[in-house]
């Protein structure tokens, strides 16, 4: 589990292909206390698995699911790449509850300045649309970021200053693609909703069963 605020930017320093799939070294700063092989980092909001931990880097493997669901089959050595460390125990929940596993790419159709801010306005697929709600939360990108807009083809997000700089954010350009995860609870709620019966119709019967009338 992770929060979607980023512990810092790291940057891909190569790709490497390994019995057809994909590993990932990943140059990164020093953390406190150190990385241990075996525990989970979000990586642009891909929760993958640290399988060898160098001083300054780390390696991780990457499934074939996840390539065809993200946009980091799509990185190029160079690019920036938003961290986190999984929670801990007692760690404080600063941002919204991430799991890393992102439910779908977006395309960054807009980005513009609004006073010290800025604003993103990104595209995606229909059903990914169905799961957000305004002021509602959404990972782009690992990112804990606030709903402030939704139409029938995109949503859109204010940035403030301090995420600006300490994020990827701010190497997008227009037509990237992002990695986009809704809300963990939104879609336990629209799982129910979808799944539970419509309830029955308000009749006279069942208003004298309920107590009301004769």
């Amino acid at each position: 589990m992770f929060t979607g605020l980023i512990q810092q930017v790291g940057k891909l320093d190569r790709r490497e292909t390994v019995g057809g799939g994909l590993r990932l070294v990943v140059a990164a700063g020093a953390w406190t206390p150190h990385l241990a092989e075996g525990e989970s980092v979000a990586i642009s909001g891909v929760c993958l698995t640290v399988a060898n931990r160098q001083d300054r880097s780390f390696t991780c493997d990457v499934l074939r699911e996840t390539l065809d669901r993200t946009c980091l089959g799509a990185k190029q050595p160079g690019c920036s790449l938003n961290l986190e460390r999984a929670l801990r125990l007692g760690d404080p929940m600063g941002g919204h509850m991430v799991t890393g596993h992102v439910d779908g790419i977006g395309t960054l159709l807009q980005k513009r300045g609004a006073g010290r801010d800025w604003v993103l306005k990104i595209s995606c697929a229909d059903d990914l649309l169905k799961g957000m709600v305004v002021k509602g939360s959404i990972a782009v990108d690992g990112i804990s970021l606030t709903i402030a807009g939704l139409d029938s083809r995109s949503f859109t997000v204010h940035i403030i200053p301090f995420t600006w700089t300490q994020t990827s954010l701010r190497d997008l350009r227009e037509g990237d693609a992002v990695n986009l995860e809704t809300d963990i609870i939104g879609k336990h709620v629209r799982r129910h909703l979808e799944f539970s019966q419509p309830s029955s119709p308000l009749t006279p019967e069942r208003l004298r069963q309920a107590g009301f009338g004769e």
